[in-house]
């Protein structure tokens, strides 16, 4: 199972103190890797770093908004200088900014979910991505969302941001395979994520009958979004790249 391992790995993971974030965070400290979380909140990283700390590996919290360029910039600088390199790239960060329709959406509220759910995944694949092409290697995750593959009437200006991570995955995966840099997008529906239980947004456990639902047909855990961050990151996956996984 060594294929699966991620021993040593230099991973950073946007979005990391959130919800899918920390899990991927500590299933990459898990399967053995060291690992840089970034998001706009420094007290919650310290805590997700002070637990994969715990687990026995390295970590870095490092506060980052990924939409402005230069601090995207010092979250991988300070990778590298620690670390010495990066190999793995998840951009978890991104969420719908405003519930509106269309017709009530401002041009501020179409650029800010524009600039949180792609233009900032943009930055920072670039930004990590120029590094793994020196090492001629690499893994880049991006968190899009079936919002960017089906209709998303109730939230286009998202379902279009998340469309356009889609477009990117593939376009850089043709791009730098040259560079032996797989590039590939989880696309995960409704997550039972804390929030999401505590809001009821979740379907009845059981069915009319009393039968449980089969897990299959359940939403999944974040753990499960992990489960597949952790696959794409580990050398079993080497020859996946340009993929969208819903």
């Amino acid at each position: 199972m060594s294929k699966f391992e991620l021993q040593d790995k230099i991973a950073i993971v946007t979005g990391g103190a959130g919800s899918t974030g920390t899990r991927i965070a500590l299933g990459y400290a898990k399967a053995g890797a060291n690992v840089i979380v970034a998001s706009r909140n420094q007290n919650n990283l310290d805590k997700v770093a002070a637990e994969i700390k715990s687990l026995g590996r390295e970590s870095l919290a490092v506060a980052t908004d990924i939409c402005v360029p230069e601090q995207v910039d010092n979250m991988v600088k300070q990778t590298v200088d620690k670390f010495g390199r990066v190999d793995i790239l998840v951009n978890t960060a991104g969420g719908i900014l405003s519930f509106k329709k269309m017709e009530e959406l401002s041009f501020e509220d179409w650029n800010a979910d524009i600039a949180f759910n792609l233009t900032g995944t943009f930055l920072c694949c670039v930004a990590a991505g120029k590094v793994m092409i020196e090492q001629k290697n690499g893994k880049i995750i991006n968190i899009s969302s079936t919002a960017g593959i089906v209709a998303s009437p109730t939230w286009a200006h998202y379902g279009a941001a998340k469309a356009g991570v889609i477009n990117l995955t593939k376009s850089l995966a043709a791009g730098w395979a040259q560079h032996n840099i797989n590039v590939n997008c989880i696309a995960p529906g409704l997550i039972a994520t804390e929030g999401v239980r505590r809001a009821g947004m979740l379907p009845p456990e059981k069915n009319e009958d009393g039968t449980p639902v089969p897990p299959v047909l359940f939403p999944p855990d974040p753990e499960d979004v992990a489960y597949l961050a952790v696959f794409l990151a580990s050398v079993a996956s080497n020859h996946i790249s340009g993929e969208v996984i819903p």
